[in-house]
């Protein structure tokens, strides 16, 4: 399991005087991108390869205020791949200064060939590297059907 702490700044909190949700979403991203940049696989290799990430979705459960004053943790666990590496999933969970688990998310997300703007496979380079690294308990390869299975379609306005 991959940590990071962040310590909990005026700009996190909303009118309720806790972390706001967008706190969580941002030391998620940050945590992700830090993870990638660890593992090898950093902005200088995205450029070199023409790729980025996407999410597709982040799903959250809160389960515990969080206040200033004392850092929190995040934590990044590899939850699931396509064979290609084009779509992935990560789960993380959020600790208070004590270890007390006080958030979960789960995210899905892929990578996008940043010229042609289209899903795109990791390259084999890339894709080697992610095959080494730890899996979480539960890591399932996924299919095309795992990233429709909330079944959500765009319906624009008329």
């Amino acid at each position: 399991m991959y940590l990071k702490e962040f310590e909990i700044r005026w700009n996190d909190v909303d009118a309720n005087r806790h972390m706001a949700n967008s706190a969580y979403i941002n030391f998620m991203s940050h945590t992700r991108m830090s993870f990638l940049t660890d593992i090898g696989f950093g902005h200088k290799e995205f450029v070199q390869h023409g790729i980025g990430p996407v999410v597709f979705y982040e799903h959250i459960y809160y389960f515990k205020e969080v206040f200033p004053g004392k850092p929190i943790r995040v934590s990044l666990e590899f939850q699931g791949m396509s064979e290609d590496g084009k779509f992935f999933t990560f789960h993380h969970n959020f600790y208070d200064y004590k270890g007390r688990h006080v958030a979960h998310c789960e995210m899905m997300g892929a990578w996008i060939d940043m010229e042609k703007r289209t899903l795109t496979a990791l390259p084999k380079s890339i894709l080697s590297v992610f095959n080494k690294v730890e899996k979480a308990e539960g890591f399932k390869w996924l299919t095309k059907e795992d990233t429709r299975k909330f079944a959500k379609q765009p319906k624009d306005l008329a």
